[in-house]
């Protein structure tokens, strides 16, 4: 997904650690007004993010878009549910992911396409249980030490 002509504004480095992530897909974000010039200045957040499908529309919610610091009174607002573009198709399939396998579908990273047009990387998700997070953590370090190790 992420080539490299796009630029990536913000992201989710959290998502690898609490969710397994299965597949990825890309979607257009509606946005308001100065919500595009606060993304291009790193104005942003998708902790604790996540995506929700209500009737034929999909919604990305509690993602925060910080307000345009040289905005006026009409600037958007931090927290507020974006809608999410895609084909009817897919979220046919999403709709089923979510609710036949009981999978989430978590935000991974907002980016601008070699258009210019903001984009979300969307991720198809099975949480972690806590024992599989620190089985992730132990090898990692020990990958880590096997590094030191062969420098040495």
């Amino acid at each position: 997904m992420n080539k490299k002509n796009d630029s990536e504004l913000v992201s989710n480095r959290k998502a690898g650690y609490d969710y397994e992530i299965l597949e990825t897909l890309e979607a257009g974000v509606s946005l308001q007004g100065t919500e595009i010039k606060s993304l291009r200045n790193h104005g942003g957040s998708l902790q604790d993010s996540y995506v929700d499908i209500k009737g034929p529309e999909v919604w990305l919610i509690n993602s925060s878009i910080s307000p345009y610091r040289f905005g006026n009174i009409h600037n958007h607002e931090d927290r507020r549910e974006r809608k999410l573009l895609l084909h009817k198709r897919e979220i046919e399939y999403l709709r089923k992911q979510k609710v036949e396998k009981g999978l989430q579908l978590i935000p991974l990273a907002i980016y601008l396409n070699k258009k210019g047009m903001a984009k979300v990387k969307l991720a198809i998700a099975k949480s972690k249980k806590a024992y599989d997070k620190r089985a992730a953590l132990k090898e990692r370090e020990d990958a880590r030490s096997i590094e030191r190790a062969l420098k040495e």
